[in-house]
């Protein structure tokens, strides 16, 4: 890619804001060297259905199973922690609490699994990377915003750098949904209502798998490295809604 700096965007179709793949090659120490290659794909998550009463119409299905088990990503308390990392949300639906530890297990798993459906290796669990995904996720919630770059300028390879230096390359996939409320899916495809931590997970990677240039992060579509860890940061705030920030990271 040398030093180009590729920026794409989808329009939006009413439901999704935008979903933007960038390349960005730093040279850290000497010139020579190749430094982190950022890509970032935006989604904004579904709406709200306006008319409760519609919802039947709709076809909404029963109340779902409580979880299964989540699969335990890896390691929860790491030695580096991004210092803004709100630590654990959770929301109380009809059918369990659903947590934000347990959301990230079963989006790092699915994502994996679709991974290998693809031939590819799985991540590899970062406790750090998720802590600053975490940290992303409880900003965007906190100042009401939604995009890549905060509103102080930083992009996300400036995040996590602001809290380690081993990642060459860096990715970033974010989202945007709501749990325990009837919502209207990307492109027409239905409505949903997560009331599960594990329900949340598939839903929130079948909206990355659903856009070309998310799907395109998580299977090293595109993309300058190949990623070898990662780590998924979910806030889940007190009136349902979830935002969601899932780092890809090639390792030095």
């Amino acid at each position: 890619m040398g030093d180009r700096r590729p920026e794409r965007s989808t329009a939006d179709d009413g439901h999704t804001d935008r979903a933007v793949v960038r390349g960005v090659i730093r040279f850290l120490v000497i010139a020579a060297l190749l430094g982190g290659i950022v890509l970032g794909a935006a989604l904004i998550g579904p709406s709200l259905v306006d008319d409760i009463s519609e919802v039947d119409d709709i076809g909404i299905d029963s109340q779902p199973s409580p979880s299964s088990e989540p699969p335990p990503a890896g390691e929860r308390d790491p030695d580096v922690t991004d210092p803004d990392d709100p630590g654990e949300t959770s929301y109380e639906t009809g059918v369990e609490t659903v947590s934000s530890p347990d959301v990230e297990d079963f989006v790092h798993a699915e994502v994996n699994d679709r991974r290998a459906e693809h031939g590819l290796e799985p991540l590899e669990w970062d406790g750090t990377v998720a802590s600053v995904s975490r940290a992303h996720s409880g900003d965007m919630a906190e100042r009401e915003y939604f995009a890549h770059t905060n509103p102080d300028g930083e992009q996300p390879y400036d995040r996590f750098t602001d809290v380690d230096d081993y990642c060459r390359g860096y990715g970033e996939n974010i989202a945007m949904t709501w749990v325990d409320r009837p919502i209207e899916q990307p492109g027409g495809d239905g409505t949903a209502e997560y009331q599960t931590a594990e329900g949340l997970a598939e839903g929130l990677v079948n909206q990355w798998m659903n856009s070309t240039d998310h799907r395109e992060a998580i299977l090293e579509e595109n993309v300058p490295h190949a990623w070898d860890r990662g780590g998924v940061g979910i806030v889940v705030e007190d009136d349902g809604r979830v935002f969601a920030t899932h780092n890809f990271c090639h390792e030095w």
